[in-house]
């Protein structure tokens, strides 16, 4: 195996150590930098020790390899089975390293320049029926606190298409009765006003009056949203209670933490709404993002076609 420069440019290191080092730099910049998720840190650290490796093997840094090299890696992870998406977030790794390099001065040229990422086939998000939608709002017991907590945040959240981060972090006085508005804080600062409707503000207005003084017990928390220890509940806490009160709901079908957002915005499409409208309501920066549910509209005009129609 052939000694080689690391990245500080000094001591000769074999390749493997020099790509460690590298990789390991890189991550802590990042760390620094962007304060990114731990998960997020773990999927770049998987790609680019696996890159590392592959490339050791073949007695090269990664700031020695070519594009050439990048290309041949990339076509040796597919041919192993590697999805799509997965190759795409690959690269997204690779690139990311390599700007860095280059941005450090440690290269002069980034190599995946000029590498196109695989086009990906958007999948379609999973909604659930009206009625299903019906089962899984009215399964929560409603002669108990906990339970009138759960019906009012179902409400809220089918009658308006937040996210689950968005409602579970919502306050008291975001929402406007008067009006019937909730603001809605959200992805990256923005600020958006959402319609309630009269049912999802029929069941927030029995939760504040019944449940939620009996959840507090006296404490104190401008979380509209709360849990028995006073505070407001995770986003992972709620996405349980979806999954058990579907179960209880007898809806079998796998369901994702934007289940009911999904559901919001499939109906509302069924039903007439302009896709700008959806688009505003949803907090959508980039139209191109909200036209998915479109797809899912048109699936679903097939299928009842495909049911109904005496020639279908």
């Amino acid at each position: 195996m052939n000694a080689v420069s690391n990245v500080s440019g000094g001591t000769e290191a074999p390749p493997g150590d020099a790509n460690r080092h590298t990789i390991e730099r890189f991550l802590d910049a990042l760390w620094m930098e962007r304060g990114l998720r731990v998960a997020t840190l773990v999927a770049y650290r998987t790609d680019l020790h696996g890159l590392a490796a592959w490339l050791t093997r073949r007695s090269c840094t990664l700031m020695a390899a070519q594009r050439s090299d990048l290309l041949e890696y990339l076509a040796n992870q597919v041919q192993r089975g590697l999805s799509a998406r997965s190759t795409a977030r690959l690269l997204s790794s690779m690139r990311r390293l390599y700007q860095y390099l280059v941005r450090e001065g440690v290269l002069t040229a980034d190599p995946t320049a000029g590498i196109d990422a695989p086009r990906l086939e958007r999948s379609l998000p999973r909604s659930l029926t009206e009625e299903e939608v019906e089962r899984l709002i009215n399964t929560p017991p409603v002669r108990l606190p906990l339970g009138l907590r759960d019906r009012a945040m179902l409400e809220v959240l089918y009658a308006s298409g937040l996210r689950v981060s968005e409602l579970v972090t919502l306050g008291v006085s975001q929402v406007n009765y008067r009006q019937g508005v909730v603001h809605v804080r959200g992805k990256g600062g923005k600020e958006r006003l959402v319609p309630l409707g009269d049912e999802a503000l029929h069941w927030l207005e029995r939760y504040l009056e019944d449940a939620r003084p009996q959840i507090l017990k006296g404490a104190m928390s401008d979380t509209l949203f709360v849990t028995q220890r006073g505070a407001g509940m995770t986003r992972q806490a709620f996405w349980y209670l979806i999954k058990r009160y579907a179960r209880q709901g007898g809806i079998t079908r796998h369901l994702s933490p934007h289940t009911l957002r999904h559901a919001f915005a499939t109906h509302l499409l069924n039903h007439g709404a302009d896709l700008r409208v959806l688009q505003m309501l949803l907090g959508h920066s980039d139209l191109s993002t909200t036209q998915i549910y479109t797809h899912v509209a048109r699936e679903r005009l097939k299928d009842l076609y495909a049911r109904h129609h005496p020639r279908g």
